[in-house]
This record gives C-alpha cells, structure tokens and sequence, in this order.
C-alpha cells in the first residue's frame, strides 16, 4: 500500500511538471534575411524541414554553436545559422520607429538599385531585420550621415602646421518607409531619388535631394505638374541637406519647363513642406516652407508663394529678408 501511495505521488509531482515545462514562454527571434531553410540537423548533410522568409518570428527551441533550433509560427522545425536572427529587442525597435515616423511628409520616391538591408541607425555596422529588393519602390523622409568604414581621409603629402585635421569620411543615408509600411536607414548609394525625367535633365550636374508636386496646371487635355525640387552638389557628408532650390513651372506657349525661381547658397534643413494659402486678390497659392540655419546655427522657417510663374518669398510681420548667397532669376529651357 505504502508502496503504491509512492509511485501515485511520483506520478503526479512528474505531471505538475510536465505541465510547468509546458506553459513556459520561449524566446522569440526574427528573421532577418531575405530567405532561409531550416535544417533537420547540424551537420555538413542535412534534410531541409521547413523555409522562413524576412520578418518571420520564431520560436528559440535550443542552440548549437553558430546556429539555433527554432519553431515557427506554423510549427515547422529545425536549425538555422544565428546571423540569420535578431531579437526581440531589435524588432521592437524597428517597430517604434515606424511609429514614430508614421506621419512625416515624403521628400522624394525612390528606388533600390539592388538588394538591401533597412538598419536600425545610420551606418553599415547596425543592427538591420528587413531586405529589400532590387527595385522596391520607397519613400524617403529624412537624411543622414555616417561614418564610411575602413576608409581613412587622405593626408597631406606634405601637412601645415596650420592644417586641421579633416576628420572620418561620411556617406549619406536615407531613412525611408516601403510599401509595407516597415521603415529603416538605407545607404544612400544604394538607391535612386525617382526624379520624373522631365526636370531630372535639367540636373546640370547637381543632385536632386527632394521635389514636391506644387499644382498642375492644363494644358490641352492633359493636366501638367509644376515642381519644387531642392538640391545639392553630387558630393556625400555635406553639412547641410541642401543648398539649392529650384522651381519649375510649365510654359503654355511653348510646352516646356521653364525655371521659374533659383536660389543657392542655402544652409537647407529638410523636411519641406507645401500647404496652400489665401493671398486676398491673389486667391488660393501654392505655398512652401523651407527650413534654413542661418549663420548663429538656428533653424528657421522661410516661406514662398507660387502664383505661376512668379514665385516670391513671403515675409512674416516685422521680418527682415536676409539674402543668399545665390541670385533668385527666371531662366528660360
């Protein structure tokens, strides 16, 4: 009797158990590359369980060496390579990010020129969850800068005392949102401003940071955009967004663009922004905001109206304009 009380105790401390191992919660990873298979082993030979793509979650079931055992969300099995994952720290990231940009106005479109990761932060060693493919369509929403690795700034052959010292190289990246609303900094190199052909010829060397659909306007039957595009020299690390700004507007007589408006010599800070304003006689314009730092450092806001094809800044009460560096003049195409 005492016997069988003992074993009916084992078997039940055995069932709480089991039933304790059940209920834990496991450690959740992502999948950070583009596609990836799972493994019935690790070994040199293996049979092939399952395939995870970009963004899956699983389940962490153990580990060994280099590679991890896992579960997804549909049950499958196996082992995968560690640098495939992330944790869950890191998708919470990328997860507040988009939150917290789910509202900025798009600069520009673009599009990768190849495949490419979406990092946390500006630069190549941080840490990145989704891949986007070559030719994904984007928008972008804001720049940035970081330092280029493994590449140090050419040093005078013969230095000057006087010489400062020129620093690390940067390159520039994007932070940009893709069809499916994820978000992350892209390296700018690896991607094109989507610039409509009809104002990208008119680069005269520069590049196009951001543009803006102000109106349209009708010619015949078709309804023809007037554009806002701001600029800068075809150089990465600049100290400011952009320095240029253009605006092009559509001849009637002529069926072509024209540049209505330039300025340079701007210290330019995006985002840019349009709204539409009312001018009294002038009714409903286009209007713009662009955000400069003027020579103490401080950003502010400077405004423009468009009434075709006359583009004019727009001064608060009591503000002064101070001039840039560039001349405002219609040019003709």
């Amino acid at each position: 009797m005492r016997l069988l009380s003992a074993l009916m105790l084992v078997g039940l401390m055995g069932a709480a158990g089991c039933g304790r191992g059940k209920g834990r919660s496991r450690e959740a990873m992502y999948v950070s590359a583009n596609q990836a298979s799972l493994r019935d082993r690790v070994a040199a030979v293996y049979s092939r369980t399952g395939e995870v793509k970009n963004g899956d979650r699983v389940e962490v079931l153990d580990r060994e060496r280099r590679f991890v055992k896992v579960r997804t969300t549909t049950g499958a099995e196996g082992w995968i390579e560690q640098r495939y994952l992330v944790g869950q720290q890191v998708y919470d990231g990328f997860q507040k990010l988009a939150l917290a940009h789910q509202s900025d106005t798009v600069q520009a479109p673009g599009i990768t020129r190849n495949e490419t990761n979406l990092h946390i932060e500006p630069g190549r060693d941080s840490e990145h969850l989704y891949q986007l493919p070559q030719g994904t369509k984007i928008s972008l929403l804001e720049r940035g800068t970081a330092e280029r690795p493994n590449v140090a700034a050419p040093a005078s052959a013969t230095p000057r005392k006087d010489t400062k010292p020129t620093g690390p190289l940067l390159e520039d990246w994007w932070l940009a949102r893709d069809a499916e609303g994820h978000v992350g900094w892209l390296l700018a190199r690896m991607l094109d401003v989507d610039v409509p052909l009809e104002i990208a010829q008119y680069a005269e060397g520069q590049r196009f940071v951001a543009f803006f659909t102000l109106d349209q306007v009708k010619d015949g039957d078709k309804q023809v955009p007037q554009y806002l595009a701001v600029l800068t020299e075809a150089k990465d690390g600049l100290p400011y967004d952009f320095d240029q700004v253009r605006v092009f507007t559509w001849n009637l007589k002529k069926h072509r663009y024209e540049t209505a408006y330039r300025e340079h010599g701007l210290n330019g800070v995006l985002p840019v922004t349009l709204t539409q304003e009312s001018f009294d006689r002038e009714g409903d314009l286009p209007v713009f905001l662009l955000r400069v730092r003027d020579d103490a450092g401080t950003v502010v806001e400077r405004k423009y109206k468009l009434n075709t094809p006359i583009v004019r800044r727009v001064l608060a009460p009591g503000e002064v304009a101070t001039p840039s560096a560039g001349k405002k003049k219609k040019k003709r195409r």
